[in-house]
């Protein structure tokens, strides 16, 4: 179950599936909108982590991103190019994925990628994944995680919405440091 459910013959069982790797997650962002052939996330955290040290962590990914959301289940195999048209990976013996490319960004501030993470690939789907970063207003940092999803029909987009859902929100929290 842990490597992203590449084992499933068809994508009838993926939703049910990906919801239950979000069983025991933390508290949801929220969906925005979704339909069989999109959806809209956003979820936005608090941190005393300064904008410098919470950029340290987000271009490092073996350091927050949960390794069951991972293909190898290892999160050292992980690595993040934060520069245009670089990737985040993840190697292993025997295997390799590229789960995003980088399509924007401003240093210590904003992180684009082009990321369709997990089954999302299988689906054909084009998903953007926008993160920002801004000082606090009485220190620490603000980060928010903004996902758009699309899709061609049948995909099921509204079925898988509520899964990648809790699946940012623990990965917000996570790089937050909650």
């Amino acid at each position: 179950m842990a490597r992203y459910l590449s084992f499933l013959p068809h994508r009838a069982a993926v939703p049910a599936a990906l919801i239950a790797l979000c069983i025991g997650t933390p508290g949801h962002g929220e969906v925005l909108e979704a339909s069989d052939t999109h959806y809209r996330l956003a979820h936005e955290a608090n941190t005393d982590l300064t904008p410098a040290a919470l950029w340290g962590r987000l271009v490092n990914p073996a350091r927050w991103w949960n390794p069951l959301h991972s293909f190898s289940g290892v999160a050292d195999n992980l690595q993040l190019d934060a520069r245009a048209g670089g990737l985040w990976r993840e190697d292993w013996d025997g295997g390799s994925v590229a789960h995003g490319r980088v399509l924007q960004v401003r240093d210590g501030e904003l992180l684009r990628l082009e990321a369709p993470f997990g089954p999302l690939q299988g689906l054909g789907a084009y998903v953007v994944w926008t993160i920002t970063i801004t000082p606090g207003e009485i220190g620490g940092s603000t980060v928010t995680f903004e996902e758009v999803a699309s899709a061609p029909p049948g995909s099921g987009l509204d079925q898988l919405a509520g899964a990648v859902d809790g699946v940012k929100a623990e990965a917000l929290a996570r790089l937050a440091g909650e």
